[in-house]
C-alpha cells in the first residue's frame, strides 16, 4: 500500500483535505493547533492509497513542543522509508506564507528522494474573488507539480491519486539551484515566487480588512464578542428544544409498547426505572450536546475564533492568562480533555500550567445535561422583551459565565502570589482568512462527538445505574426505597449534603456523579424511578419540582457542579500531560472543597433574601 503524508501549516485546509480523500472525520477548524496527533485512512478513489495527516506547523525550524514532535515524527518516516510521497497544503489565498514552509518541505523530500506534490488549497476562494493564479508557472518554476484545488468543494481532488503515483522525486538540479538552506534567503524566495505567479487582485483583502474593522475593535468586537457568545448559549435551549421534545415522546411511545410485553417483577422493574427512568433521563439531553458542538464548530471554520483569542488576550493577561489560553479554554465547552490537549499551543510553560487549572472550570458538555435539569426544574421557560429573551437561555448563559469567572480569578491568584508566573513568551497568533463554514464536516463533527459522547458517558451510567437500582430495589423489592440498601447508604451520609438543604437521595447522585458528571441525571432518574414508578409519566424536571426541593438548593447544585472537578477521564489526561499525578490530585481536592463551600454560601444567601 502507498502511504502519502498530508503536511502543511494551521488554517491551510489540510485536514478538510484528509477527510475528504479518506470519508474520515477528523475535526476540522480555522484556528492553530487543531490537529494535535496524526491520523491515517485509505483513499475512497484508491484503496491501495493511505493518506497520513501530520498536525499543522509553521516551520520545520519548529518553536513549540507540538511542531517539534510533529516535524521529528514526519522528519523520521521520511527517514525510515514509511512514507512514498508528500502532500504540501499551502493556502492559495496566502500563497507567500504557505511557500516559506513549501520549500523547507522540498528540502527534505530532496534529501530523502521523495515524490512532492503541492496542493494550493482555497482554489474556491480565488474564483469567486476573480484573482488569477499561475499554476503553471509555479509548478515549472519549483520543478514539482502544482495542483490548484479546493478542500471544501472537492474541486481537483480526483487528480490527486494519479499524479502521486507516477511522480519523480525532486532533482538535484533544481534543488541545488533555487533551495537556500539560509532562512531569510527562504523568506526571500517564498516572496518573489509569490509575486510572480501569485493570485492578481485586492478585493479579497478589501474583503478581510473590513471585516477584521468591526471585528478587532474595542466597542464593536467586545459587543459582538459577547452577542455571539450569548447566541450560543441560547441556542443551546432554543434549537435543541424540539429534537429534546422528539426524544423524550420517543422514549416514552417505546416504554408504553415494550412495558406491557415484559411480565411484572424484577426485570420489568428494572426496565422500568433503570433503563427508561435512568438512562433515558439523559439521553433527553443529547441533542444540546449536537447544538453546542454544532455551534462552537462554526465559530471555528469561520476563522472567528482567532479574533476572539486577540480580543480576549488583553483582558486575559489581568488574570495572568494569554489570548492563545482563549482557544484550548473554549474547546473545553465542548470537553476538558481536548481542551487540555489543545493548551500545548500555549508557547509559555508557565501560562500553559494557568491554562490547566482554568480548563476544568469551564463548562463542558458533560456539565450540561444537569445544568439543563436544574434549569428545567427551577427557571420557567418564559420569554420577555418581546421573545427575544428566554429565561431558561440566559440561565444557561449565566451559569456559564460564572464558571468562567471562577476559572480567571483562580488563576488570577495563583499568578499573583506566584513570582515565577510572569510573562515569558509574546503573544504572536495568526490571522486566518474568514471563511464560509463547511457544512458537512460540521454536522458530521457534531454527530460523531454526539455519538461519542453517548457511548463514553452511556457505558458509565449504564455501570452506575445498574448498582443504584440494585441498591435502591433490595431487599425490600422497591415497596420503600428508604428502607432499601441505597436509602440506608444515602442517610448514612445525608448529613454532608443536608447543610445545602438536600436530602440523601441527592447526596447519593452527588457522590455518583463524581466518576462523570452527567451520572447525576441517570442516578437521581433511577432513584426516581424506583420511588414512585407511577409517576414515570412525567419529566425528570417536574418529578424534582414536586419532590419540594428548595431554590436556594437548585441554585447550589448549580453553582457545585460548576466548580467541582468531577471526571476520572480529565484527570487520568491531565496526568498524562503533566507527567505527574501531583497536579491532578491538589486540583481535584481544592475544586472539591470550593465547591462545597461556594454551594453552601449560595444557599444561605438565596434562603435569606426569599
Amino acid at each position: 500500500m502507498s502511504k502519502v503524508a498530508l503536511i502543511g501549516s494551521p488554517n491551510s485546509g489540510k485536514s478538510l483535505l484528509f477527510n475528504r480523500l479518506t470519508g474520515l472525520n477528523q475535526k476540522v477548524a480555522n484556528y492553530p493547533g487543531i490537529t494535535v496527533n496524526i491520523g491515517s485512512g485509505q483513499s475512497l478513489a484508491d484503496p491501495s492509497i493511505e493518506y497520513m495527516d501530520f498536525p499543522g506547523v509553521y516551520s520545520v525550524h519548529a518553536i513549540s513542543g507540538e511542531e517539534r514532535l510533529a516535524i521529528e515524527s514526519f522528519t523520521n518516516a521520511l527517514k525510515n522509508d514509511l512514507l512514498d510521497s508528500v502532500i504540501c497544503v499551502v493556502d492559495s489565498t496566502r500563497l507567500e506564507k504557505g511557500l516559506i514552509f513549501a520549500l523547507q518541505i522540498l528540502e527534505l523530500c530532496y534529501q530523502y528522494q521523495k515524490p512532492l506534490v503541492i496542493a494550493a488549497n482555497m482554489s474556491d476562494v480565488l474564483e469567486q474573488y476573480n484573482m488569477q493564479f499561475d499554476y503553471r508557472g509555479l509548478s515549472a518554476a519549483l520543478g514539482t507539480p502544482v495542483l490548484p484545488i479546493s478542500a471544501k468543494t472537492g474541486t481537483g481532488l480526483e487528480q490527486i491519486p494519479d499524479i502521486i503515483k507516477d511522480l519523480p522525486a525532486p532533482s538535484a538540479n533544481y534543488q541545488s539551484d533555487t533551495i537556500a538552506s539560509d532562512a531569510s534567503l527562504v523568506h526571500l524566495q517564498a516572496q518573489q515566487l509569490a509575486q510572480n505567479f501569485g493570485p492578481k487582485g485586492d478585493l479579497l483583502i478589501k474583503a478581510q480588512n473590513r471585516l477584521d474593522s468591526f471585528f478587532l475593535n474595542t466597542w464593536s468586537g467586545g459587543a459582538s464578542f459577547f452577542l455571539i457568545m450569548y447566541l450560543l448559549f441560547q441556542a443551546i435551549f432554543t434549537w435543541a428544544a424540539p429534537a429534546m421534545d422528539a426524544v423524550e415522546s420517543g422514549l416514552q411511545m417505546l416504554a408504553s409498547v415494550l412495558l406491557p410485553l415484559i411480565s411484572e417483577g424484577i426485570l420489568s422493574d428494572f426496565t422500568e426505572d433503570a433503563i427508561f427512568g435512568g438512562i433515558g433521563a439523559f439521553l433527553v439531553f443529547v441533542p444540546q450536546i449536537f447544538v453546542l458542538t454544532l455551534v462552537v464548530g462554526m465559530l471555528e471554520d469561520s476563522g472567528y475564533l482567532a479574533r476572539a483569542a486577540v480580543i480576549c488576550h488583553k483582558p486575559l493577561r489581568l488574570f495572568g492568562l494569554t489570548g492563545k489560553s482563549f482557544i484550548p479554554m473554549l474547546s473545553s465547552v465542548a470537553c476538558a480533555i481536548p481542551g487540555i490537549y489543545a493548551a500545548r499551543t500555549v508557547d509559555s510553560s508557565r501560562k500553559r500550567w494557568l491554562t490547566y487549572l482554568a480548563i476544568p472550570l469551564m463548562p463542558c458538555s458533560a456539565r450540561l445535561p444537569v445544568y439543563s435539569l436544574l434549569i428545567a426544574a427551577f427557571i420557567p421557560a418564559q420569554k420577555a422583551f418581546g421573545g427575544l429573551l428566554g429565561w431558561q437561555g440566559l440561565a444557561m448563559f449565566s451559569i456559564y459565565l460564572f464558571g468562567i469567572i471562577c476559572a480567571l480569578l483562580v488563576t488570577a491568584i495563583i499568578s499573583n502570589t506566584q513570582k515565577d508566573m510572569r510573562d515569558d513568551l509574546p503573544f504572536v497568533l495568526e490571522m486566518p482568512p474568514y471563511r464560509l463554514p463547511s457544512w458537512q464536516p460540521l454536522v458530521s463533527n457534531a454527530w460523531n462527538r454526539s455519538k461519542y459522547f453517548v457511548t463514553k458517558a452511556g457505558k458509565i451510567i449504564f455501570a452506575v445505574t445498574v448498582i443504584i437500582w440494585i441498591l435502591g430495589y433490595f431487599p425490600n423489592y422497591g415497596a420503600s426505597l428508604s428502607e432499601s440498601w441505597l436509602g440506608s447508604l444515602g442517610q448514612w451520609i445525608e448529613p454532608i449534603f443536608a447543610p445545602l438543604g438536600l436530602d440523601w437521595r441527592y447526596g447519593v447522585a452527588i457522590l455518583s456523579s463524581f466518576l462523570a458528571r452527567e451520572v447525576f441525571v441517570g442516578t437521581l432518574g433511577t432513584i426516581f424511578g424506583i420511588e414512585g414508578a407511577e409517576e414515570n409519566v412525567i419529566s425528570l424536571a417536574e418529578q424534582i419540582q414536586s419532590s419540594g426541593l428548595p431554590l436556594g438548593s437548585g441554585i447550589a447544585l448549580l453553582v457545585f457542579f460548576a466548580i467541582a472537578l468531577q471526571c476520572v477521564s480529565t484527570l487520568a489526561v491531565l496526568r498524562r500531560e503533566v507527567g505527574s499525578w501531583r497536579l491532578p490530585v491538589q486540583m481535584f481536592i481544592g475544586y472539591s472543597l470550593l465547591a462545597y463551600g461556594a454551594a453552601l454560601l449560595t444557599f444561605h444567601l438565596i434562603e435569606l433574601f426569599t
